[in-house]
C-alpha cells in the first residue's frame, strides 16, 4: 500500500512543476504586455502634448500664455480669441482657397493616379516595366531640387500669381501613389479581367466596374494622404501666390505671425486650431480605411 502510495506520489509530482513553469510564463507574459503597453501611453502623451498645449494657449488670457511654470488647464475659458484671431486677417477668403486647391487635388490625383497604375498593373504592353521603373526614379529627385526650374517654367508660361501651378500638376498623377496602387491592383485575381472580357467588358469597364470598387481602401488611403499634403502645404503657395486674396490657410497662418501684425500667441494659436480639425475629422471619420488602405498596400508591397 505504501509502496503504490509513494509510487503515485512520484507520477503526481511533475504536475505541479508544469503549473508552476505555466503560472511564470503568464507572469512574464503580463509584464511585457504591461511594460509596452506604458510605453505606448508614455509616447501618446508626447505625442499629444503639442496638440494639447496648442488648444490649451488658444483659450488663455494673454497674461497666462508667458507663465513659468506654465498652467497647461487655463483659470478662465477665452472663447472669444477665436472669433478675435479669425478677424485679424482674412482668414474665411484663405479657408476657401484652401478648400479650392485642396479638393480639386484630391479628385484629380485620386483619378490620375489609379489610371496610371491600372495601366502598369493589369495592361500588357511594351515597355511597361522601363516606364515604370522610370515613374519610381523620379521619386529620387527631391523638390528642392526641382523647385527653381518649375518656378521658372511656370513664369515663362505667365501662369503664376494664379492657382494653375498648384492644380494642373495633380493631373499627372504622383509617383507615389502610382507606386502604391500598382501593388494593390496586382493583388486582385486576373480571373476576374478573363470573365470580365469574356463578357465583353472593356478595360475601361474592367477598371470601372472591377478595380476601383475592389480598390476602396487603398483609393482611401490615397485620397487622405493627398487631403493633408495639400491642407498643409506651405511651400507651393508661397512661391506661386503673391497677392493676399489668393493665399491659403498655411501661408495666411505665417503671415499672421509676421511682425506687421505682431505675434499673439493665443491668437495664433487659435487659427491653427481650428486649421488642424478638418485633418483630425476626416482622420478619425476614415479612420478604418486608411489603415486598411495602409496595410494591405504594405502586405502586398
Amino acid at each position: 500500500m505504501s509502496e503504490l502510495t509513494q509510487g503515485h506520489s512520484v507520477l503526481a509530482a511533475p504536475v505541479p512543476a508544469r503549473r508552476q513553469h505555466g503560472a511564470s510564463k503568464q507572469l512574464r507574459r503580463a509584464a511585457r504586455s504591461t511594460i509596452l503597453f506604458l510605453l505606448l501611453v508614455v509616447g501618446a502623451v508626447g505625442f499629444l502634448a503639442p496638440f494639447l498645449w496648442m488648444v490649451s494657449t488658444s483659450l488663455k488670457d494673454p497674461k497666462e500664455v508667458y507663465l513659468f511654470p506654465p498652467k497647461l488647464i487655463p483659470s478662465a475659458l477665452h472663447w472669444e480669441n477665436y472669433r478675435t484671431a479669425w478677424t485679424l486677417l482674412p482668414f474665411t477668403l484663405f479657408l476657401r482657397n484652401t478648400c479650392i486647391i485642396t479638393f480639386h487635388n484630391v479628385i484629380a490625383t485620386v483619378a490620375s493616379s489609379a489610371v496610371v497604375a491600372y495601366s502598369f498593373a493589369r495592361l500588357r504592353a511594351r515597355l511597361r516595366d522601363p516606364l515604370f521603373l522610370l515613374v519610381l526614379a523620379t521619386m529620387m529627385v527631391p523638390f528642392e531640387v526641382t523647385m527653381i526650374p518649375t518656378f521658372i517654367m511656370w513664369s515663362e508660361l505667365g501662369l503664376t500669381n494664379n492657382f494653375t501651378p498648384l492644380m494642373l500638376p495633380a493631373w499627372f498623377g504622383t509617383p507615389f501613389y502610382i507606386f502604391l496602387l500598382r501593388q494593390f491592383f496586382m493583388g486582385i485575381p486576373f480571373d476576374l479581367d478573363d470573365a470580365a472580357t469574356i463578357d465583353g467588358c472593356s478595360s475601361w469597364g474592367i477598371f470601372g466596374r472591377i478595380i476601383l470598387p475592389l480598390s476602396k481602401p487603398a483609393l482611401a488611403a490615397v485620397a487622405i494622404f493627398t487631403f493633408v499634403g495639400n491642407w498643409n502645404n506651405f511651400l507651393g503657395p508661397l512661391i506661386y501666390l503673391n497677392r493676399t486674396e489668393l493665399y491659403t490657410l498655411a501661408v495666411g497662418l505665417n503671415l499672421m505671425r509676421s511682425t506687421q501684425y505682431g505675434t499673439s500667441l493665443h491668437h495664433l494659436m487659435a487659427v491653427s486650431t481650428v486649421t488642424v480639425m478638418p485633418i483630425l475629422v476626416l482622420y478619425f471619420s476614415a479612420q478604418k480605411y486608411f489603415i486598411q488602405g495602409v496595410t494591405l498596400t504594405g502586405i502586398k508591397a
